[in-house]
């Protein structure tokens, strides 16, 4: 069995115009400060990395794991959450997604799908070049505005939408393979890769490739009533990085899993601070160590009532808490009886 990393932080919402959260060295510094040993990045703000110089130029990358490294950091992993939900936008949504560009691609689907693709491979050869093995993003989606079955889905619509969700990823995949990098797609409301069974279709349509991966994050199952633990069972060998996230759900008899269109402090599913929602971490922790998971416990905070500060404050010790340092041995070596081949033969009536 392996020993979890962290704690590790993502550091997206965090950043800010004001320090310390406006420049890479300095929140490295800040999260260090807290006991974070581990920052995951996000890619579309230049100040803390040029995703395509670091593409393009080993130099700088290596110049950006250099600052990391000064402050007592490691980078954990990028993410490309935000150019990943632009590989596949249905026209609802165009106009709410476009702020997820550059302004040259907005009010232009296409060239902000071609320019969000470009960023995915550049994110697979940064993260090549950073020495990492994982990155994540979401998968967008075509099939949202149809998840709920009214009015009635014309046949073969499901379909033809993972089908073009394959295609446009498979080629992004293949890259992600060639630099040695497992993408993983976060499992999340509004993707077309939301539970087990969306991610399974689409596994369907990309002939099962190895650099398909998952991001666990249980507090997105939480929202959905879904087993998170048992989730675990099913898809551990594809796991291959953790969020740590809290949230609860306090159905009522006015509001269920759709929050009846309030704001997230009145929504009955909320994602929370750590430790004040209803996450079984210690059950999530154990399970993945069990199953010998290699990668890094990072915290994503999001909380409709705490201050990010402090919630940055308590994951650290939190995560740290949590983390199970794997035995060297088993609890009862003591009683070994150090019984050989031939004796367990003749234990067993064989001899």
């Amino acid at each position: 069995m392996n020993t979890i990393k962290g704690p590790a932080i993502f550091i997206a919402q965090f950043i800010q115009d004001q320090a310390p959260f406006n420049s890479l060295e300095s929140i490295c510094k800040w999260a260090k400060g807290l006991g974070y040993e581990g920052v995951q990045l996000p890619t579309t703000d230049s100040r803390f990395i040029d995703l395509q110089k670091a593409a393009e130029s080993k130099t700088y990358a290596d110049e950006i794991k250099g600052v990391v490294q000064e402050a007592g950091l490691q980078i954990t992993e990028l993410s490309t959450h935000l150019q990943g939900q632009l590989v596949a936008v249905h026209p609802a949504y165009d106009t709410l997604f476009d702020g997820f560009a550059p302004e040259a691609y907005r009010n232009n689907p296409k060239a902000r799908q071609e320019w969000a693709v470009q960023q995915l491979k550049y994110a697979a050869k940064a993260s090549q070049n950073l020495g990492l093995s994982a990155s994540v993003t979401f998968s967008g989606s075509l099939l949202w505005p149809y998840v709920y079955p009214w009015p009635q889905r014309p046949a073969g619509l499901v379909e033809a939408g993972f089908k073009e969700l394959g295609d446009r990823w498979l080629p992004i995949l293949n890259e992600y393979q060639n630099c040695g990098v497992d993408l993983c797609y976060e499992i999340h409301a509004g993707e077309d890769l939301h539970d087990g069974i969306s991610y399974e279709m689409f596994l369907d349509q990309v002939n099962q490739h190895p650099s398909a991966c998952l991001l666990y994050d249980p507090s997105h199952f939480i929202l959905q009533s879904l087993d998170y633990l048992e989730h675990i069972d099913i898809y551990h060998e594809r796991i291959k990085m953790f969020h740590v996230k809290d949230a609860e759900f306090n159905p009522s008899g006015r509001q269920g899993v759709y929050g009846g269109y309030q704001g997230w402090v009145n929504r009955a599913g909320r994602f929370r601070s750590l430790g004040d929602g209803q996450v079984d971490f210690k059950a999530v922790f154990s399970k993945l160590t069990q199953y010998d998971f290699k990668g890094w416990a990072v915290l994503e905070w999001e909380c409709a009532l705490k201050h990010p500060e402090d919630g940055a404050r308590e994951g650290a010790p939190f995560i740290k808490d949590h983390i199970i340092r794997v035995t060297e041995r088993a609890f009862d070596d003591f009683a070994a009886s150090g019984i050989d081949e031939s004796k367990n033969r003749n234990v067993l009536g064989l001899s």
